[in-house]
């Protein structure tokens, strides 16, 4: 490969798997070269990017605020997620925002670094048959799928079975009685992980590892019940892939994104970065695995059941959240309630089998309707 520079755009740059991103750039500026940025609403620390990156191209969600004398090209995210300068799209935005311009990556036939769990649980179909027709290569950002990918690297035969890990949150011991009573506060102190809100609060409900599940299916080409899930606390298997001999691979490392992020990044080598953290082994006492409690975390179930189902299914899903989740964090609703609004949202869907992606968004559209409905009829 020798020494050639990657260049780069990064969709989410202010958000926390973006400025995870970035710290992998900042340590190995010989190899990565930003030439694309895209933010949301955060037009402060945009401006800081822009300054010490000198990105060609900029996306801003609010276009009155593009910081003012920067010599760089304002653009979508679907036109920079396609240039031609670019070689590599990092995915890091949140929700439905990463499904367009991951399509146009694919069909430009780029490399995609996937953060953006959404974009292949909303219209996976889409994407893979895309990425093929374009012989683009999605490789994923998350640590469970980063770790199925590389333990995959060098197998000639499919997997017998991808082992998912899960931290389980912070409160996979509590009662149902305890679990109604689960502040935002508390739900937002991730035990090992630093994340956004949104993946914060997933990782509490498990709907998180729901979403997991449905993106391994794609990711790996693997049916649904060639998937397990099994909660690690420790986070240090990051995932494990089992083969038809009984023999198991496992990816273990010290719980910091910033390992698989660069590992897509730098792909297919692996590069020297002593700003990341190593495992202490003095340090470890014990692994521990137990199955998750899909009684107690029934976001899980709801969400491999959608996925399983397919079609406007997992859309659904994925809308239906992100509207109970804004919802729990602004303390309108209790913990278990998110649940509840997202499976009577489902109970009242009628799926399309093999969607377009305007029916994907009209779904996702009509699910956000329908879980506002929900919360302002009191029916949760």
């Amino acid at each position: 490969m020798g020494n050639t520079v990657k260049r780069l755009a990064i969709l989410g740059s202010t958000g926390s798997i973006g400025q995870q991103t970035l710290e992998v750039v900042r340590a190995l500026p010989h190899r990565f070269h930003i030439v694309g940025l895209a933010a949301g609403k955060n037009i402060g620390l945009l401006t800081k990017q822009i300054n010490e990156f000198k990105p060609r191209f900029v996306y801003c969600q609010s276009a009155k605020a593009h910081p003012a004398n920067a010599e760089y090209e304002p653009l979508s995210l679907e036109e920079i997620a396609c240039h031609p300068e670019v070689d590599t799209v990092v995915i890091a935005t949140s929700g439905k925002s990463g499904l367009r311009p991951t399509l146009a990556a694919v069909k430009a036939g780029k490399t995609v670094a996937l953060a953006n769990k959404e974009s292949l649980v909303m219209a996976g179909e889409i994407i893979t048959k895309e990425a093929k027709l374009n012989a683009a290569r999605i490789l994923p950002v998350d640590s469970e799928h980063s770790a199925i990918w590389q333990c995959l690297n060098g197998e000639t035969q499919p997997a017998a079975q991808l082992i998912l890990t899960a931290s389980g949150g912070p409160f996979r011991h509590y009662s149902p009685t305890q679990l109604k009573e689960v502040t935002a506060k508390q739900a937002l102190k991730h035990p090992t992980w630093q994340m956004g809100s949104k993946v914060t609060i997933d990782s509490a409900t498990l709907m998180n590892k729901g979403l997991e599940v449905i993106e391994a299916h794609w990711l790996f080409d693997t049916p649904y019940d060639h998937i397990t899930i099994l909660i690690h606390p420790q986070s240090i298997i990051h995932s494990m892939v089992e083969f038809i001999d009984g023999s198991i691979k496992a990816l273990l490392s010290y719980p910091d994104m910033r390992l698989p992020i660069q590992y897509a990044l730098s792909y297919p080598e692996r590069l020297s970065n002593p700003q990341l953290p190593r495992l202490d082994w003095s340090c470890i006492n014990n692994l521990t695995f137990e199955p998750p409690d899909l009684d107690a975390f029934p976001c899980l179930k709801l969400a491999i059941e959608a996925g399983e189902k397919g079609g406007t299914y997992p859309s659904v899903l994925c809308a239906a959240d992100e509207i109970a989740v804004e919802f729990f964090l602004s303390q309108r609703i209790k913990f278990t309630d998110i649940p509840n609004l997202i499976e009577q949202t489902l109970e009242q869907h009628q799926a399309i089998v093999h969607p377009t992606l305007e029916e994907i968004i009209a779904a996702d559209a009509w699910a956000r309707d329908k879980v506002m409905q929900l919360i302002n009829g009191d029916n949760v």
